[in-house]
């Protein structure tokens, strides 16, 4: 039994209550819509969504919910409305979409995870886990990497290192 891995799924949990920790440097879902599936990106350039409304205003309801779901990692003030944006609609359905993150599938991200020691950088994609963190290096999961496991619960496929064989 690999004791230390009890303490890593503890230090998992309380980070997972902070996801200040965690500022997004890129991030790929598709979202899926009442109508339609989009697909948004968040880059250095901003946000970018095959939405048409998105296209149209710079703006869109699907983004403005990725905004309301995950505020406190984008580091970023959210977008601002656009003139013609009917925006009680699009803040209502932001809000309905928020509440409903079964709609969002996560492709890919890259953030940086502040943890009590250091910073790590985590990538995700298609269901890949990688963290730069020693621990990770060795047992292929970390504290950061369950921590954005449990942050982004239903929209990332888990993370299953390959078992280790046990020496006879």
């Amino acid at each position: 039994m690999d004791y230390s891995l009890i303490g890593k799924i503890q230090k998992a949990k309380e980070y997972a209550e902070d996801p200040a920790r965690v500022t997004f440097n890129s991030l790929k879902v598709e979202f899926r819509g009442d109508s339609d599936i989009y697909t948004i990106s968040l880059g250095p350039d901003g946000w970018h969504s095959t939405d048409r409304g998105f296209q149209k205003y710079g703006i869109s309801p699907h983004v403005m919910a990725m905004e309301r779901l995950f505020g406190p990692m984008l580091k970023r003030e959210p977008l601002p409305y656009a003139p013609g944006q009917n925006v009680v609609s699009d803040v209502e359905k932001a809000k309905k979409y928020a509440s409903e993150p079964h709609r969002i599938t996560i492709l890919a991200f890259n953030a940086r995870f502040r943890g009590d020691h250091n910073e790590y950088t985590i990538n995700y994609e298609d269901g890949t886990w990688f963290c730069d963190n020693p621990y990770f290096q060795t047992h292929g999961v970390c504290s950061h990497t369950m921590a954005m496991e449990r942050i982004l619960k239903g929209m990332v496929k888990p993370n299953v290192p390959a078992r280790t064989p046990i020496a006879d």
